[in-house]
């Protein structure tokens, strides 16, 4: 049994003419929902052990943020995948079968609409929870869903995903 995370990227600068969209910053509201939502992960004990996160500025800045709010006590293995950005719900399930069977826990930081869809196909069987409810609706920035994958990694794919939780940063007090 395993434990996924899909993490999407804090709110980050407007697109601009002088910034290319891999290199947008976060926000300050961006970097306060970080915050918060690190603060909750810790409290809930949601420390992965490997964390595989895009190259874009903005998801490299939100995983910053979470290693300042001292979510896990033990640093997980970060690897940075360039694939990862923009990656489409295909590639991001590819990335995930690729973890080997002993990492227990993984979380991706990515971007959507590619990280939406997948959260989606994932949860396909949990259908009447009101978490699925809320996630249907829309995959706001910084916010995060809890897997619970009872298959072998190389095996994940559509509705292979129980949906533990959905947290948003309204969520958050």
């Amino acid at each position: 049994m395993h434990q996924l995370f899909l993490l999407r990227h804090a709110k980050a600068a407007r697109p601009s003419a002088e910034i290319s969209d891999h290199d947008r910053p976060l926000t300050q509201e961006g970097l306060r929902a970080t915050a918060k939502l690190g603060q909750f992960m810790r409290k809930a004990g949601l420390a992965p052990d490997v964390v595989l996160v895009s190259s874009a500025l903005r998801t490299q800045e939100t995983l910053e943020a979470l290693e300042a709010a001292q979510v896990w006590d033990e640093r997980p293995n970060i690897d940075t995948i360039p694939g990862l950005y923009m990656a489409t719900p295909m590639q991001i399930r590819d990335f995930v079968r690729e973890l080997p069977e002993t990492v227990r826990s993984a979380m991706v930081i990515g971007h959507n609409p590619g990280l939406h869809d997948a959260a989606l196909g994932l949860a396909s069987a949990a259908g009447q929870k009101p978490e699925f409810t809320q996630l249907s609706e829309g995959y706001p920035t910084a916010s995060l869903s809890e897997f619970l994958i009872t298959t072998q990694w190389h095996k994940v794919g559509t509705g292979t995903g129980t949906l533990q939780r959905f947290v948003r940063p309204v969520d958050l007090k």
